[in-house]
């Protein structure tokens, strides 16, 4: 039987295999996977979780998404057509792979995206057949939210009930090869400028809804202490703003906007600035449509002289370097585990910090 041989196998090994888990948001692949990807989306409860939605949750995605796919169709056309959120992931799995076999690993990593392909489900059929011992679960968000890291490790568990040791990766906006690796892509973006020291530099997060900040999400001060880390490391000298990008609908969400922070920077007369995103860890539609094309023909209408962009981290080997640490960390057992604060509905789930293994 093949549950059996799994068995075998593992008795026969000399090193645990350890399998590890990235979480992604995911991406449509195509023009056409626009709308299933964005109904998925606006299907989760830990996205959309107000008292009518448990109601009509699969009409008001249906709405939302017909709705919203129309609105973002030309940020993808501006992009090629897809995201390339998946190739960049898998990409980061296989250079991880490679990173924590130089390390004496033996490891496999798996893709597990929320919203499109490989969803969490093939992910798990994946770990399953590799026969893995020890499983770290690491989502590609440095920054903790219900809304992100929360979704993912709340359907993972939907999913998975396998009796093997599982450990979790809170976040990992702290981890200094991590915070070098930003540093490095700022410090690229800068050098385009004529003076390196002049431009603003504009520190762009994902918003998310006030409601979940109110709710105790800890998503706005972990962004916060991760401009404040990148700023003292990197020793720059420039002014610098904190936005928020990617609003949806008439909720009220984290602000200020890139748009307005562009505006306003424009109404002071600087004319040079140099966007770091600071909650992605890949280029995709919010990176390479929403700032380096829009935010960009944006900042030349209202008088911007220079516009730069930093690069995502995508697989640069000192991100890679970053990821091998924080999986090595979590197997010893060296960092705690972030629970998701609240569950599907918005109650108190879990304390914030508990031990590294999930049973």
């Amino acid at each position: 039987m093949p549950w059996v041989l799994g068995i075998l196998g593992k008795m026969t090994r000399k090193r645990r295999r350890v399998g590890v888990v990235l979480f992604q948001l995911g991406g449509p692949d195509t023009l056409e996977a626009i709308e299933p990807f964005l109904y998925n989306l606006f299907c989760d409860p830990d996205i959309i979780d107000l008292p009518f939605a448990r109601i009509g949750r699969k009409a008001l995605a249906k709405l939302i998404s017909t709705t919203r796919a129309r609105k973002v169709q030309h940020h993808y056309a501006s992009i090629g057509g897809g995201s390339p959120i998946r190739r960049h992931t898998e990409r980061q799995a296989r250079a991880l792979e490679a990173e924590l076999r130089s390390q004496a690993i033996d490891a496999r990593c798996f893709v597990a995206m929320r919203y499109w392909h490989p969803f969490t489900r093939e992910a798990i059929e994946q770990l399953r057949t590799a026969e893995c011992d020890t499983v770290v679960l690491l989502p590609l968000y440095p920054q903790y939210s219900s809304t992100t890291t929360g979704s993912s490790l709340n359907e993972w568990r939907r999913l998975f009930s396998d009796d093997l040791p599982v450990y979790c990766v809170e976040a990992f906006y702290r981890n200094t090869i991590y915070l070098d690796a930003v540093i490095e892509k700022v410090n690229d973006a800068l050098a385009r400028f004529a003076v390196p020291d002049r431009p603003e530099i504009i520190f762009s997060a994902h918003s998310v809804p006030l409601s979940v900040i109110e709710k105790g999400d800890p998503y706005q001060r972990q962004i916060k202490e991760t401009v404040r880390l990148l700023r003292q490391r990197g020793g720059w000298r420039n002014p610098y703003r904190l936005c928020y990008q990617s609003k949806v609908g008439a909720s009220r969400w984290l602000q200020p906007s890139l748009h307005h922070t562009l505006h306003q920077l424009s109404a002071e007369k600087v004319r040079e600035v140099c966007v770091v995103p600071v909650a992605f860890v890949s280029d995709h539609v919010e990176t390479l449509g929403e700032i380096d094309h829009d935010a960009r023909e944006q900042a030349y209408r209202v008088g911007f002289r220079q516009f730069e962009m930093s690069a995502g981290l995508n697989d640069s080997p000192k991100f890679i370097q970053a990821l091998g640490q924080i999986v090595r960390e979590a197997l010893g057992q060296a960092i705690h585990s972030f629970i998701p604060l609240y569950n599907t509905r918005g109650q108190l789930a879990a304390p914030e910090y508990v031990a590294a293994g999930l049973d």
